[in-house]
């Protein structure tokens, strides 16, 4: 490296650089990044219920099962700060001839396959998130270039439906962790700390809602529709349902779904009744469930004729 010229080491340190950026967000997405001991910042943490799930015989020593209602500020991107980010020569707006939802085009760093084969990447930033997508996945998606007055129209309509505060559950094992940490989820092993509104300060490891939901179940696990929309939206758990149905977060065309199969050509005019919607995807048919606020009613209607049997973790998927 030091034998090269000024000029090639910079080329050499950027496209390391953006591989390890790649790299890293791949992770983050995943939920396998290890940032260490992370601090949990919202407006609000609650603990509305505690359970002990282990007490180590001798010492008395506990660990606990607590459900945390967090409040979270939604910061939203503005209009004005979206239509800035034109001055890239290669942004552009975007209009989602589906939903009707806007996104601005950036250019993201290409990945590199294990096949050796280089994946051309772009970012979409929308209000409330980011996400980067392959560039062949775009040519088969629903998004299309629009003016900036159609764009900003979108973008407007978006930012109003955009609520002040998300109101979710989050699930922490905390207290005496090292005699049961093989029995803890394996999709990630980050600690988290925070406090409480009560001045309560706890450190444990996050689970999801599949885990807690088998955990507490002698047999068939009980999720409310809520707890089971949370759990499959965030991609960490995998629903089976009676009569050979699951449930499970998907990525398709660059969006998340959740996605309803094993069903039969019997159960296709009930489960459109109840919401659901289908596509044909490679000469085949694969039923969604909506993943706006709609979802958590028309996933109750699901659940209450095909209960939960089991539910598993991402390693099921």
């Amino acid at each position: 490296m030091l034998a090269l010229t000024i000029d090639l080491q910079n080329i050499l340190f950027t496209a390391f650089e953006q591989l390890l950026t790649v790299r890293i967000e791949g992770a983050v997405a995943s939920g396998t990044y290890d940032i260490g001991l992370e601090t949990l910042r919202a407006e609000s943490f609650v603990v509305a219920d505690r359970r002990t799930i282990y007490t180590r015989p001798g010492t008395g020593a506990e660990t606990r099962l607590l459900t945390i209602i967090q409040r979270q500020r939604n910061h939203p991107i503005s209009l004005d700060d979206a239509l800035p980010r034109l001055s890239d020569h290669h942004a552009i707006l975007l209009l989602n001839e589906r939903s009707g939802r806007a996104a601005v085009q950036l250019p993201a760093p290409s990945f590199l396959l294990d096949d050796g084969e280089i994946e051309r990447r772009i970012r979409l930033v929308r209000p409330m998130e980011h996400h980067s997508v392959s560039l062949n996945m775009m040519a088969e998606s629903h998004w299309a270039e629009a003016d900036r007055e159609r764009f900003a129209a979108a973008w407007l309509t978006e930012l109003a439906e955009v609520p002040e505060f998300t109101q979710s559950t989050i699930h922490i094992v905390a207290g005496l962790l090292l005699p049961i940490w093989k029995r803890l989820p394996n999709e990630s092993t980050r600690v988290y700390r925070l406090q409480t509104d009560a001045g309560e300060r706890i450190i444990g490891r996050k689970v999801s809602a599949g885990w807690v939901a088998n955990v507490l179940a002698a047999d068939a696990p009980s999720l409310t529709p809520a707890a089971a929309f949370a759990a499959l939206m965030e991609g960490r758990a995998v629903l089976d349902l009676a009569e050979g149905l699951k449930l499970r977060r998907v990525r398709v065309m660059g969006a998340i779904r959740i996605e309803l199969s094993g069903f039969n050509d019997t159960m296709r005019d009930r489960l459109r009744a109840y919401g659901l919607f289908g596509e044909i995807i490679s000469w085949k048919l694969r039923m969604f469930v909506p993943t706006d606020p709609s979802g958590v009613e028309i996933l109750s209607k699901v659940l209450d004729s095909y209960p939960v049997a089991h539910v598993g973790g991402r390693e099921a998927a």
